[in-house]
């Protein structure tokens, strides 16, 4: 079980919750009948959700490089893991994830979990998938902002299936930070959607869906992620 007290979890009830985002150190709790949840670093520029993407959890080595940057920019991360993800990690099978909706409904509950009227308003964001997901519960509740990483703008080889018919329906700012090489979405197509006015797109040169660039760009993966961060904690602090 990799979510136990020997990788650092701690077994949690949702009356712990409450505590834990009020305490200032990192924590990682397992939530009884919900899931994991890893609390990291100070909330100066805010607090963010973050979900993973499809074939990956939160331990994968782009999500880890994110949260670490994010942190020494300001931004608190809240990260979570869909109930699919958490099956597979118990039984060491992939499998696709459920329906869109099903994914929805869980982040809506995570949303109910880690709002608090003493901490800075919740943003949604996450990878690929998990940033889709939480641009659909914008576009039915009240969200403080969006930062979508790698958002899937439509599948592989298909631009004309596009993924925007609810994002005229979110008020709230968002941010997507897309690589100009990916497959999801290149600049060139990405530059093409007429956008709504809240949302503003940074684009990771030569970056690809994990915004890894071609070594003759003379670029890292890691300078990638950390511009990424910084651009996230400025924009969460320009929007407050």
């Amino acid at each position: 079980m990799p979510y136990s007290e020997h990788n650092g979890w701690r077994q949690a009830t949702l009356d712990d919750v409450t505590d834990a985002l009020l305490d200032e150190r990192d924590t990682r709790l397992f939530i009884e009948g919900i899931g994991p949840l890893e609390k990291r670093g100070d909330a100066k520029k805010g607090r963010l959700l973050m979900a993973h993407g499809a074939g990956a959890g939160q331990d994968s080595k782009f999500m880890q490089a994110l949260r670490e940057s994010l942190a020494r920019n300001g931004v608190q991360t809240l990260s979570i893991e869909f109930a699919y993800m958490q099956r597979i990690r118990r039984e060491n099978r992939r499998r696709p994830p459920p329906s869109v909706e099903r994914l929805v409904e869980e982040m809506i509950q995570w949303c109910s979990i880690l709002s608090h009227r003493e901490l800075p308003p919740l943003w949604l964001g996450g990878k690929s998938l998990g940033g889709r997901v939480a641009s659909l519960v914008a576009a039915r509740q009240d969200v403080a902002g969006l930062a979508l990483c790698g958002y899937p703008f439509h599948p592989p080889g298909k631009p004309d299936r596009t993924r925007l018919a609810h994002w005229p329906g979110i008020a709230c700012p968002v941010l997507v930070l897309q690589g100009t090489r990916d497959p999801f979405g290149t600049r060139d197509e990405v530059e093409g959607y007429d956008l709504p006015g809240n949302v503003r797109v940074t684009f990771l040169e030569d970056g690809e869906h994990d915004w890894k660039p071609r070594k003759a760009s003379g670029l890292t993966q890691q300078q990638l992620i950390d511009r990424a961060a910084v651009g996230v904690a400025a924009f969460m602090a320009a929007s407050r």
